[in-house]
């Protein structure tokens, strides 16, 4: 057995060369190990419980009504529930530039439905009308404009391009809808702290809006005339922390699903449509936001003359969550 074991021994090393062949296997292990340590330390994350998620919505149609939701599958492009999809819809006019209701703030009179495949439209004074929620496929690809860049909507046809005409009373306008083989739009054309795989298709710039409560109460005590949620049209409320801390979470865990924070959201004249009514009031709550939500001077470049209210989110793990999930802050340990 000895002599067997010995023809498959290692010839003999010169002992400066054994020397160095030690020192570099040492070396190596010593790297591998610290890497190692280094990567569990970089892996490990610490939670800290911030509120819990005490409402959530969807807005099918960009500037129409939301729907409220109990639960909602969180994708990369936003909120989905079921067939329906956040700002898969858009109002244009005919030469295919947007219309929100900064132009026609009657727009949020109209409440957004649907079942067994379709969409369901309803409007003071007007008859209800439902679409498929799939445009036929020999509907022309409409191209929009969207805050400065082209997207693809397919039109829904003449009967609710007539039925939006008819109740906004100013101008010819069509309904386009987002298909998820269309390309969307790239955030980081639209605000530099995006990520190059951020992408919307209606939305303004980003996939999620998230506002604390306590931030709208905390705005409510300081105005004159008490407002609510429907003014700011957020996917996503908090409650259980303090006014303005959703600026400051960064990455956070809500049920499976893992968002990160980019920006804080520039509040712009739809905040002064009364939801209740459609009239735009172009003051409030800008007036009072501007008073003590102004960005830093160094953020300048990014809100402009802007008042800060809410913040953005992009998904980075997908997953669902529902009302009353605790929201958790990442803490990199």
């Amino acid at each position: 057995m000895a002599a067997s074991l010995g023809r498959f021994s290692l010839p003999a090393l010169p002992s400066s060369r054994l020397a160095l062949f030690c020192a570099s296997v040492a070396v190596v292990g010593l790297g591998a190990a610290a890497a190692w340590r280094w990567g569990r330390r970089r892996a490990r994350r610490e939670l800290v419980r911030v509120g819990a998620v005490s409402s959530l919505a969807i807005y099918p149609v960009k500037s129409c009504q939301g729907l409220p939701l109990e639960s909602a599958e969180l994708t990369k492009l936003g909120v989905r529930s079921g067939d329906l999809r956040d700002r898969f819809w858009l109002v244009i006019k005919e030469d295919g530039h947007m219309v929100t209701a900064r132009q026609e703030p009657r727009l949020v009179l109209v409440s957004v439905n649907c079942e067994n495949g379709l969409l369901i439209l309803n409007a003071p004074e007007m008859k209800e009308l439902t679409i498929p929620i799939t445009a036929p496929k020999n509907n022309p690809v409409k191209t929009c404009r969207v805050f400065g860049l082209d997207i693809q909507g397919r039109d829904c046809g003449d009967e609710v391009a007539h039925w939006f005409t008819t109740f906004l009373k100013s101008e010819p306008f069509r309904l386009v809808h987002y298909e998820t083989d269309m390309a969307p739009r790239k955030c980081e054309k639209i605000h530099k702290p995006f990520q190059p795989n951020d992408e919307v298709p209606y939305s303004d710039c980003a996939p999620l809006l998230i506002i604390s409560d306590a931030s709208m109460e905390d705005l409510n005590s300081r105005m004159e005339k008490k407002i609510n949620m429907r003014h700011f049209r957020p996917n996503i409320t908090v409650s259980g922390c303090g006014a303005y801390e959703e600026d400051t979470w960064g990455k956070v865990i809500i049920g499976d699903v893992e968002l990160r924070e980019v920006m804080a959201c520039g509040r712009c004249l739809l905040t002064t449509v009364d939801p209740e009514n459609g009239i735009i009031d172009r003051k409030e709550p800008l007036e009072t936001l501007k008073s003590y939500r102004m960005c830093d001077p160094a953020d300048k470049h990014l809100y402009k003359s802007a008042p800060l209210f809410g913040s953005f989110f992009t998904v980075s793990k997908l997953g669902t969550i529902k009302v009353g999930d605790p929201v958790y802050k990442i803490i990199e340990c």
